[in-house]
């Protein structure tokens, strides 16, 4: 049986240099597989906005839906590092709704840890969920929740300037007790001052050679259709195979291919007399 990983577990991997991988997971049969292909951890990220709701962004995930998707997961994958996303507006507000939260997502849905957007300004909210005895796990850089006073989904760190900012972000994370950062949309440079200036494991999704990578599943799997990220490498056409298996099965009921009879159920024998005699 895989072994879930922990904390401890993922800080060897950094000291020893070995990658730690993920992916996003929204659903029961995404997450088992992703489980039984060896996947580290398993993030059930507010991009299921765009992935499952069709939203143009993660602003309008709540936490209810939240709670469904992790919920599933956790159970598909129980062997698996479960990090729980905190929608916008679910730590925002103050100390006490981020601590309530964030322990709805450990008593309903068994996360291994929560994740938030932000550095500086979200340090107290990390510092008191931290304090409550829970595991956090920052994410700096492009963060999609603030995307809108971004001016949209950009590169983040581009300046010298904005780089500063961002490792200074990254770095009061780290000192408000989060046990890993995500580093998300800025410059391999950037990443590199981070890992290096920080001694818990530095996660990347397009911030370049880290200490693991996360990718959206339905990114890498070909499936999500509206835009391709810069970063993303595309491992599959699950799309097109969505395609050719719609496209057969349509065919086939409308030629009265499907269903033959190994697709049907046979009546006890001597019943089929019988039924026809009554309804002769």
């Amino acid at each position: 049986m895989k072994k879930k990983l922990t904390r401890f577990d993922l800080q060897t991997m950094k000291d020893e240099g070995r990658k730690v991988v993920w992916v996003t997971a929204y659903d029961y049969v995404t997450a088992q597989l992703a489980e039984e292909a060896g996947m580290d951890m398993l993030l059930v990220g507010d991009s299921l906005g765009m992935a499952v709701y069709g939203y143009s962004g993660t602003v309008p995930v709540t936490m209810e839906q939240s709670i469904y998707h992790t919920e599933a997961v956790r159970r598909a994958a129980p062997n698996t590092f479960v990090i729980g996303d905190m929608p916008f507006g679910t730590y925002q507000a103050g100390i006490e709704e981020a601590c309530y939260n964030a322990i709805r997502f450990h008593k309903e849905c068994g996360v291994d840890c929560v994740k938030l957007e932000g550095g500086v300004r979200v340090a107290p909210v990390i510092s008191a969920i931290c304090d409550g005895g829970m595991l956090v796990m920052g994410h700096v850089g492009l963060t999609p929740q603030s995307s809108g006073a971004m001016g949209g989904f950009r590169a983040q760190g581009r300046t010298a300037d904005s780089a500063k900012a961002i490792i200074e972000d990254a770095r009061a994370v780290y000192e408000a007790g989060a046990f890993a950062v995500l580093v998300e949309g800025v410059p391999p440079e950037v990443t590199e001052i981070i890992c290096r200036e920080l001694p818990i494991p530095v996660y990347g999704i397009g911030g370049g050679p880290c200490d693991g990578q996360v990718m959206i599943c339905s990114d890498i799997l070909g499936l999500f259709q509206a835009f391709t990220p810069k970063f993303v490498k595309r491992y599959g056409d699950v799309a097109g195979e969505y395609r050719k298996v719609f496209a057969a099965y349509i065919d086939e009921v409308r030629n009265g291919v499907f269903p033959g009879d190994e697709h049907t159920y046979k009546m006890v024998d001597g019943e089929v007399e019988k039924l026809r005699e009554q309804w002769k």
